[in-house]
């Protein structure tokens, strides 16, 4: 089964030893995930003040600069990964690293 490993952080960790220590783990994790033939993609997001979201009300849609809500945690990144189980995923999520405070939601996708 598929699962969404989806990665809320703070834009505003900006130490670039930091970044480049949290980058460095990711390039670890996924050559861990691909060996372990879990990996289906995963990427990291530009900030949230490049996004635009279309929202639509009674209907009729419009743009708005910026993400769907505002919220301390920014969406910074995903892994689509392959695994038994939702344990499996929890535990791949466990190993995902971030800055001091950040958040790893885990949704299954749904079956085709």
């Amino acid at each position: 089964m598929q699962y969404l490993l989806i990665i809320y952080g703070d834009e505003t960790v900006t130490d670039p030893a930091a970044l480049q220590d949290i980058v460095a783990a990711h390039m670890r994790l996924g050559a861990e995930l691909q060996e372990a033939g879990a990996m289906v993609s995963g990427n990291r997001l530009k900030p949230s003040d490049t996004a635009t979201t279309v929202r639509t009300v009674g209907g009729v849609a419009s743009l708005h600069d910026g993400p769907y809500a505002e919220t301390r945690e920014q969406l910074g990144g995903y892994y689509l990964i392959e695994a038994a189980d939702l344990d499996s995923a929890i535990a791949w999520a466990r190993k995902i690293p971030g800055g001091p405070n950040y958040a790893i939601e885990v949704r299954p996708v749904w079956n085709r």
